[in-house]
């Protein structure tokens, strides 16, 4: 079985997951999805301009396996490259759409199996199932797997319980599906009154021999490369590789040792204060190891001696192998059982030719009788006849004889067939035996483990306390920043109150500028009435002057001097320069020059009018 059938067998069961009104048909928007959730865990690239034009959306109705196909080999399978992704990804995705639909447990029940121990047993119902859709999987497999879990829990397998299960005609006929499977692995019918634990290490350990590949792990002494001193490490043998680790939780690959046909194992004396000591050779290095005791050294070389003999046959997994064997194995009893009722139906058929010619022997004797009684003058022609049918029957007998004595010795030749395969049940009971004392030390092991487990659980716990030491500082940190944040709301208020005030001050300013700018234009208002109420005055001033009568002789003329009496010099009461005072202080600055020249014009018009007359300027 390839890696592409493999790839098949979990993609098959997405798709039907995805087919829910099971017409065999599954819509392309979910088919875009599968496919691209496919890509990613296969780790190709995914062509969405290939799936766009495969699947588009001016086609007709949904997808059928059939049209399914085409599109999967060419984009996805075609591209896939092994090692290059992890397969237990891509079952987990397959194993999630398609549990949502058929798995579905009653969860109430103290025997239902955990979804993780559920997805292993699904994956190795997928690589024993035949490779024929829909997947099912023989008895006889069903069976080997059942065993195998019961001996990885040290139990032995009963199968009374299952005869009646075993016994149906659509198992027989069909054989039985995943689902079918579960429910009977959830009945509690193989595993009732065992812990659920036990059952789950069972199953992770047939999950890791079969679907892993693993020909077997466990702790072996290694000396050193460099230092020769020696180590304690966990070994684990597949067909193509020996790698070691420093525990048995695999986190911590200390070396990997590749197996080919230039590799061979050898038996070393003990030294070193090591016992059970062997070696494996390579072409650069020998790496030396021990084992606890004499039988652990004979499984390991062993399994080393079997994981090259499948690299130099060209195998990559043992229970690929041992699948295929088995299956041969079928095929030949299934050949051999329909040629024994292809014998014995030849022999009912001889049976039933031998009866029919007895029944005709006696009725020619019958008839003879009868012949003697009528026809006594036909005596010596009858007497011809019946000499020739005693030799066709004498013939005839000689037939059957011969054939009976083939059929003894193909009967002997079936005895000696079943006492070699009663010897072969012997060897295979024995073996089981010896595996039996293996599990034995494999549950002591496992029992080494869970005292680490427990040391491990309290530096968890110790790692917890720390990881909440760590969120204390966390919300110290975010209440700092929480009042860093609101100073930081506050310091912004204070500056938009301050542009405001800035605001309104300009606002203030503006309004004074526009105050300043009425009162100088007040002021020009003023200086213009000024003006011309000073040429209204020097007209009048001169109209008087007119008016006035001449002088008459021996009146005395008014002297110089007097002219200027009339004249009076401003007051601060001026109108004029009142106004100019109420333009404000600030308006002062800045009119100087403006105040200066009117003040000259005044002093000029006061002089002019002074030379005028003596009107008084009220």
């Amino acid at each position: 079985m390839d890696l592409r059938s493999e790839l098949l067998k979990s993609i098959w069961y997405g798709f039907t997951a995805l087919d829910l009104e099971k017409s065999g048909k599954v819509s392309k928007s979910q088919l875009k999805v599968l496919s691209h959730n496919l890509c990613t865990v296969l780790c190709i690239p995914h062509d969405p301009v290939a799936l766009e034009e495969h699947f588009r959306d001016d086609d007709d109705g949904p997808v059928s396996s059939q049209g399914y196909m085409p599109y999967l080999n060419k984009y996805i399978l075609d591209k896939v490259v092994e090692g290059s992704f992890i397969k237990e990804n891509v079952d987990e995705l397959c194993w999630t759409l398609t549990a949502k639909k058929n798995y579905q447990p009653d969860r109430s029940s103290s025997t239902i199996l955990p979804d993780k121990d559920a997805f292993r047993l699904w994956c190795l119902f997928n690589f024993l199932s035949e490779d024929k859709y829909p997947l099912v999987m023989v008895p006889d497999e069903v069976e080997y797997l059942l065993k195998k879990i019961c001996m990885a829990m040290s139990i032995e397998f009963n199968c009374v319980e299952l005869e009646d299960f075993f016994s149906q005609d659509s198992v027989q006929q069909s054989g039985i599906t995943v689902w079918t499977f579960l429910e009977m692995m959830n009945s509690g019918k193989v595993t009732r009154g065992i812990d659920a634990s036990i059952i789950s290490m069972a199953i992770e350990e047939v999950y890791r021999e079969i679907v892993g590949d693993v020909l077997k792990e466990g702790y072996l002494w290694k000396k050193g490369q460099l230092r020769r001193n020696w180590k304690e490490r966990w070994f684990t043998l597949k067909p193509s590789n020996l790698s070691y680790y420093t525990g048995e939780d695999r986190k911590d690959c200390q070396g990997n040792i590749a197996l080919d046909e230039n590799c061979c194992v050898e038996v070393l004396p003990d030294r070193d204060g090591k016992r059970c000591m062997f070696c494996l050779k390579t072409l650069s290095k020998t790496y030396e190891m021990s084992a606890s005791d004499t039988k652990q050294r004979q499984e390991w070389t062993t399994a080393i001696q079997t994981a090259i003999r499948l690299h130099v046959e060209g195998k990559k997994s043992l229970h690929k192998d041992l699948k295929l064997k088995r299956r041969e194995q079928r095929e030949l009893r299934e050949k051999r059982r329909q040629a024994k009722e292809e014998e014995l139906q030849r022999l009912r058929a001889l049976q039933e030719e031998r009866e029919r010619k007895l029944a005709e022997l006696e009725l020619l004797k019958e008839a003879q009788k009868q012949a003697q009684a009528l026809l006594e003058q036909d005596e010596q022609r009858r007497r011809q006849q019946h000499e020739q049918l005693q030799r066709a029957l004498e013939i005839q007998l000689r037939e059957a004889e011969e054939a009976r004595v083939s059929m003894q010795a193909e009967m002997a030749l079936k005895e000696e067939e079943a006492e070699r395969q009663r010897k072969r049940i012997l060897e295979l009971e024995e073996m089981q035996k010896r595996l039996e004392e293996a599990l034995q030390q494999e549950i002591k092991a496992r029992l080494d483990e869970e005292a680490f487990r427990y040391a491990q659980a309290g530096l968890l716990a110790e790692e917890e306390e720390k990881m909440k030491a760590l969120m204390n500082l966390q919300e110290e940190q975010e209440e700092y920043i929480a009042k860093t944040q609101r100073e930081k709301q506050e310091l912004k208020q204070e500056m938009e109150a301050k542009s405001r005030a800035l605001e309104e001050a300009q606002r203030q300013l503006e309004e004074v500028r526009a105050n300043r700018h009425r009162v100088d234009q007040d002021v020009v208002a003023a200086q213009r009435k000024l003006r011309q109420a000073s040429t209204n005055v020097k007209h009048w001033n001169v109209q008087m002057n007119r008016l006035m009568r001449p002088i008459g002789p021996g009146e005395k003329r008014p002297s110089l001097g007097s002219s200027f009496t009339s004249f009076q010099i401003p007051t601060q009461r001026d109108p004029g320069l009142r106004l100019r005072r109420s333009s404000g202080s600030g308006d002062r600055e800045e009119s100087k020059e403006n105040v200066d020249s009117r003040a000259g014009c005044d002093l000029d018009k006061r002089h002019s009018h002074a030379s005028n007359g003596d009107m008084d300027i009220p």
